[in-house]
């Protein structure tokens, strides 16, 4: 090992240890703050062992919304993996051919600057409408918030390729449409990574939202619900898996992209 690779190491134990400390005095801050000093009552503010308490509960049991904690998971799965994964598959190539050709950068721009600024709770009634109540609709809404950051990072990442890296691929004979696969795409694949990371988090945040369309599972159903429930406890244990789930994607997503993108670390 080198010297570099040592100091890489210790880099990375260090900011693990920060990581790591940050989170011991977040719950530590909580804990006194809630179990000790009781500065909100229990029905407001669980203290961390309360909701480590719940949590274990929902593991084995269907109270008081209707799943365990892994059937609701596995619900939200379904429904945030479908659109974000639809919305990827079209707005990535959507955004590579508005920046390679012309005439579809004509053409669908005025209809995608139109659309984008439409917050995506307003798409809930014709989703609807469109699809009925089921997965389709709710797949519809979280493809609608992931569709756009792709469509933009790919539209950016290809925009930035640099002309004289163009001209030498030409120089050697080059098609256009070897230049799009060989240069223009390796140069855009940061941004397109970064893209799909906006894209979950986005899919994630908008989740809630999506089930509530009448869902009898999933972390957003089961959040809603034990808000009417007075049930904080139960609520703080979805947002957290929900937190849990979307960091658990993006060191996946950084893995990907560290493997695919050109300079990246083999890590």
């Amino acid at each position: 090992m080198t010297e570099l690779e040592k100091k890489q190491q210790r880099d990375r134990r260090k900011f693990a240890a920060i990581s790591a400390c940050s989170l011991v005095v977040f719950f530590g801050v909580w804990y006194l703050a809630t179990a000790i000093m009781h500065l909100m009552p229990d029905y407001c503010l669980p203290s961390p062992v309360q909701v480590l308490e719940a949590f274990v509960y929902k593991l084995n049991h269907k109270a008081p919304d209707g799943g365990t904690l892994f059937q609701h998971i596995l619900a939200s799965l379904k429904v945030a993996l479908s659109g974000y994964l639809l919305g990827a598959v079209i707005g990535i190539p959507l955004g590579i051919c508005m920046a390679w050709f012309k005439r579809i950068d004509l053409f669908v721009t005025p209809l995608f600057d139109l659309v984008r600024p439409v917050p995506t709770i307003a798409w809930i009634p014709l989703m609807i409408l469109w699809f009925g109540i089921g997965l389709g609709a709710k797949a519809a809404i979280i493809f609608v918030s992931a569709f756009i950051p792709c469509v933009i990072n790919s539209y950016a990442g290809i925009k930035q390729t640099r002309p004289v890296h163009l001209w030498v691929a030409q120089t050697f004979g080059a098609s256009r449409t070897k230049m799009l696969f060989t240069v223009a795409i390796p140069t855009a694949m940061p941004l397109i990574f970064t893209g799909l990371r906006i894209s979950l988090q986005a899919a994630w945040t908008t989740l809630c939202a999506a089930e509530m369309l009448a869902a009898n599972k999933g972390l957003g159903y089961m959040i809603q619900l034990n808000r009417s429930l007075a049930r904080a406890d139960l609520i703080i244990v979805g947002m957290l898996t929900i937190g849990f789930i979307g960091t658990l994607f993006a060191v996946v997503l950084t893995k990907l992209e560290n493997r695919m993108v050109k300079g990246g670390k083999k890590s």
